[in-house]
């Protein structure tokens, strides 16, 4: 069941930090990319909907381990004729079929993922050959100084923030689970603390 932190608190945490403004723009370059049958990882409250295109999008399917983000996700704005299933789940582990979405759509998620490793291994199972990867997730930044600082203050945000990592490279981890970035930008987000403002983002595809 977990904690009422957890079941109350986290939630609305999360919604707000992921609604930001700066946040929401990384959301707006991304999104609009996808096509065809879409899966989303780690759907959360549903932030992303908005920016889909139901003229390009056939269906969105997302998934999450959060009841309450589930719940605030079903509600959330989409564009009318946009097609949306949300399903309990964890990205190590999806109830889909084998190389069975075009898109794959993943922001802010794998800092809280039990093993970005495993996570990634399923989305290229499920990525039909030809199918796309967006991807906006912030984590270890190139710099050695707000570096020292993630992982001083790492330890004691996991435990408020959900099991967000601070301290995971991105376009290194997507490389090494066999993703091969077709596109890739990097940047501190504008007007977030440095140690945990630092996002890349862009398209992969099976390598």
């Amino acid at each position: 069941m977990g904690s009422f932190y957890d079941r109350h608190i986290l939630p609305r945490l999360i919604g707000c930090a992921c609604a930001s403004p700066a946040i929401m723009r990384q959301r707006a370059r991304v999104v609009p990319g996808a096509m065809g049958r879409v899966l989303e990882l780690g759907i959360g409250g549903g932030l992303n909907l908005r920016y889909y295109d139901p003229l390009r999008v056939s269906g969105v399917f997302g998934v999450d381990p959060s009841a309450e983000l589930r719940a605030t996700a079903a509600a959330a704005p989409r564009p009318e004729g946009l097609e949306v299933e949300v399903r309990a789940g964890v990205a190590e582990a999806l109830p889909f079929d084998d190389a069975s979405f075009d898109t794959i759509v993943c922001t802010f998620t794998l800092c809280s993922v039990h093993s970005p490793a495993q996570a990634l291994a399923e989305a290229r199972r499920v990525l039909a050959p030809g199918g796309r990867f967006l991807f906006c997730e912030h984590g270890l930044a190139p710099d050695p100084g707000v570096v020292r600082w993630q992982r001083r203050v790492e330890p004691v945000w996991k435990r408020l923030a959900g099991g967000c990592h601070l301290t995971r490279p991105v376009s290194g981890t997507l490389e090494a689970a066999g993703l091969a970035a077709q596109r890739l930008e990097r940047m501190y987000l504008p007007g977030a603390p440095r140690l945990m403002g630092w996002v890349e983002w862009g398209e992969a595809r099976l390598s």
